[in-house]
């Protein structure tokens, strides 16, 4: 495995994890939240998550499997990675409090408040949700960094997706913590740093998986990164996408990530 292909899967993945940042700043930088705007992208996040997914993730996963494995023992292990997926992301979604889930919705508006009372209990809610979304980014790290290695063409939009994602994640942790502390730079830099577990769960993922990369494990990687997006899209970004905007806004998003995502695919077969 060549170093600059992993030096660009880990580029991806470090540049989808200080998306975060870019979350934080904008609650800092701006005085109102673009809500219609962050509808319909995390809606076009959703659709290039769950197209690719199940049109390319899941192909190669089970091509990689079938091959190694047989028809029918592949096409189990594959079904059985992409389940383990979900339960993955959905066991983390349960360690994490609900108070601090890091997609509550939250906006620039908030920060107007002047109360004294909430200020020790915002900055806890910023703390632990910078922690929870440490959590949550930690397989997608490994997610997107598997996408890069094995296919850069497929890396580059997941990439992209996950970035997305992570926006209004930055905008979680920000506006508590800038509300409890009056601080923008310590708003700003604990944003910035909840996102650095992308590039960590990559570097993690690496250097314990990487004397097992084989086509087999890189199927059931692949499965299960399928199932995580998926998973991430109906928990996460769609729901998120309706608070934010109106609801046939994030369908219109959602519609056009499947079409910039199938249109991607197609021009680079």
């Amino acid at each position: 495995m060549e170093l600059s292909s992993v030096l660009f899967a880990f580029a991806l993945t470090l540049f989808a994890g200080l998306a975060t940042g870019i979350g934080g700043a904008l609650s800092l930088l701006t005085k109102k939240t673009n809500t219609k705007f962050l509808s319909i992208s995390l809606g076009f996040s959703a659709g290039v998550m769950i197209y690719v997914s199940f049109v390319e993730i899941f192909g190669k996963a089970k091509d990689a499997l079938v091959s190694e494995l047989g028809a029918t023992s592949g096409a189990w292990a594959t079904v059985g990675g992409f389940f383990f997926g979900i339960l993955l992301i959905a066991i983390i979604d349960r360690v994490v409090p609900s108070s601090e889930n890091p997609h509550e919705i939250h906006t620039v508006e908030e920060m107007d408040g002047k109360s004294e009372s909430h200020k020790a209990n915002l900055m806890r809610m910023g703390l632990f949700t910078a922690l929870a979304v440490g959590i949550h980014n930690f397989p997608e790290g490994l997610a997107t960094f598997t996408a890069g290695l094995s296919d850069p063409q497929l890396g580059i939009p997941i990439a992209i997706a996950i970035a997305i994602h992570n926006v209004p994640e930055g905008i979680a942790v920000a506006v508590p913590v800038f509300y409890a502390t009056g601080s923008k730079k310590k708003a700003f830099r604990l944003s910035l740093l909840s996102g650095l577990a992308e590039p960590i769960g990559a570097l993690v993922g690496y250097v314990f998986l990487f004397r097992f990369f084989n086509d087999i494990m890189l199927g059931l990687i692949f499965a299960s990164v399928a199932g995580i997006m998926v998973y991430i899209s109906l928990d996460e970004l769609l729901p998120s996408a309706r608070e934010y905007g109106e609801h046939h806004l994030s369908i219109y998003g959602l519609v056009a990530g499947m079409a910039v995502m199938a249109t991607s695919l197609l021009l680079f077969m």
